[in-house]
């Protein structure tokens, strides 16, 4: 992985807070204009609130959704504010916003949008878990854990809604470690820990107290504390069950501690809640995020970490891999940063057992390994060169027509002649593709995909979705020596 600009907590929340997510920003300032127990500031709420059409429809969906409204439909926002109070009004706005500018992210790799859907959700059944497990308290004070328990995480959230270079190279990573891992892991490559982060946009957004509490001494014992903890811990573990089954009956037997009630009876709560948010979801214009709302695990659920890679289709790898191209180019990567890229994952992609990059000296006599990767996309480190004088083979054919070759069998009257001893060597009775890179027209080299066991062949598409992304790159690279 390429090294990634280390920013501070500081400067990440500035970016965060002023240039990927203004919208919030700006409903955060104005919520706090706003006193929590101030009755006579419910006209004025009303009133901004009326200017922003999706959100009063959405609270006026929220409000009659919930027990308040059990009675009698809740049809204008001030009577809202008055049924629900102030407090839970102006969570009700932050929730729509933070729910509606995360979900308006552009860009995303398919699996970073996994990410963020999943922690979203998750924060947000955390919120009203956390609620649930304080029912005896009055209800600002349920409004302050609520917020609390759902923007705990809001640090490592933003951050990949962003759809930057640096989310699109650690996800990567992501099914490699465990979670507690790759949040280290994370830290170390942003040079912030999301926790620091979260802190950060608790304070620009003026989220309470109680939030920023619960970011800066996690290890308090009050009651809201726990309370916010593990209510994040037991929405994480119903989505992704830990290992052990004992951790997660140590989360539920907390909770029956705190709220004084029989394992039976959380139990029974937990599904109400479960309900609940996937009912308020659909409220909030968030239905893609109802799948993400679990029952409780079975004990089939709970099983030994195994590192994984995602899975996707070659079609759709190779799609991404196009796609970071042209974001590479766009930036101005530097040669070898491309390659890199090309070569992993086209190693991965197409499972070649070695991908490599080959560059022409500069007295065109010989072929040189610069870059190679393995069919895991791990670096290689083969020294090899392939002599372009006296006689023809495969890479000098490759040179001189100018066009890609598939060699599967090479002691076939095709190729046998093409076959000099040091592509023989090369080639350990295996299987190759070549194909020439160019820039501006201008051969520089050729990238190679081999697979080193002679009873497997290079398939015809593979090779043919191997050219094109060659030619790809070579575009790529001759948009970049242009300027």
């Amino acid at each position: 992985m390429a090294e990634l600009p280390k920013l501070s907590a500081a400067q990440w929340t500035e970016i965060l807070a002023k240039k990927e997510l203004p919208a919030i920003t700006s409903i955060a300032s104005t919520l706090d204009k706003f006193a929590n127990d101030d009755i006579s500031s419910i006209p004025e709420l009303s009133k901004a609130i009326l200017h922003d059409q999706a959100l009063s429809s959405c609270l006026l969906k929220v409000v009659n959704t919930t027990q308040h409204a059990a009675i009698r439909k809740v049809t204008t926002v001030s009577r809202a504010a008055i049924v629900l109070g102030i407090h839970a009004v102006k969570n009700i706005c932050l929730t729509s916003k933070v729910l509606d500018g995360l979900l308006q992210s552009k860009n995303l790799l398919p699996e970073v949008h996994d990410r963020l859907q999943m922690l979203m959700a998750n924060a947000f059944y955390a919120g009203l878990l956390a609620k649930m497990m304080v029912p005896d308290y009055d209800d600002d004070t349920q409004e302050e854990v609520y917020l609390a328990a759902m923007m705990y995480h809001i640090g490592e959230t933003a951050f990949w809604s962003t759809g930057s270079a640096m989310t699109e190279q650690l996800i990567r990573d992501v099914n490699s470690m465990p979670e507690e891992h790759f949040a280290e892991h994370c830290a170390g490559q942003l040079g912030a820990r999301f926790d620091d982060i979260s802190t950060g946009l608790a304070k620009t957004w003026n989220l309470g107290d109680l939030l920023v509490k619960s970011l800066d001494n996690p290890q308090s014992r009050t009651v809201e504390m726990q309370t916010i903890s593990l209510a994040n811990q037991l929405s994480a573990a119903i989505r992704t069950p830990p290992q052990s089954k004992a951790a997660f009956e140590k989360i539920l037997t907390d909770i029956c501690q705190i709220m004084k009630i029989e394992r039976r009876q959380l139990t029974e709560r937990i599904e109400q809640t479960r309900k609940l948010a996937i009912n308020l979801l659909a409220d909030y214009g968030a239905k893609i995020l109802q799948n993400q709302i679990k029952v409780l695990p079975g004990d089939a659920a709970f099983k030994p970490f195994e590192p994984t890679q995602p899975q996707i289709s070659p079609e759709k790898a190779m799609l991404q891999t196009l796609q970071k191209l042209s974001k590479l180019t766009q930036r101005g990567a530097n040669i070898n940063e491309m390659l890199s890229e090309v070569l992993q994952q086209s190693a991965q992609i197409f499972a070649f057992d070695r991908c490599a990059f080959w560059i022409l000296s500069s007295d065109k006599q010989k072929l040189e390994s610069r870059l190679a990767f393995d069919s895991n996309g791990q670096p290689e480190n083969i020294r090899r060169s392939i002599s372009l004088q006296h006689e023809l083979n495969l890479f000098s054919l490759v040179i001189k027509n100018d066009n890609p070759i598939l060699v599967n069998q090479a002691k076939s009257d095709n190729w046998r002649n093409y076959v000099s001893s040091d592509v023989e060597r090369l080639l350990a009775g295996g299987t190759i593709c070549i194909v020439p890179l160019k820039i501006s027209g201008k051969i520089i080299g050729a990238l190679s995909g081999q697979l080193l066991q002679g009873d497997k062949k290079i398939a015809e598409e593979s090779f043919s979705q191997f050219s094109f992304m060659v030619e790809h790159l070579s575009m790529c690279l001759s948009i970049n020596a242009q300027r």
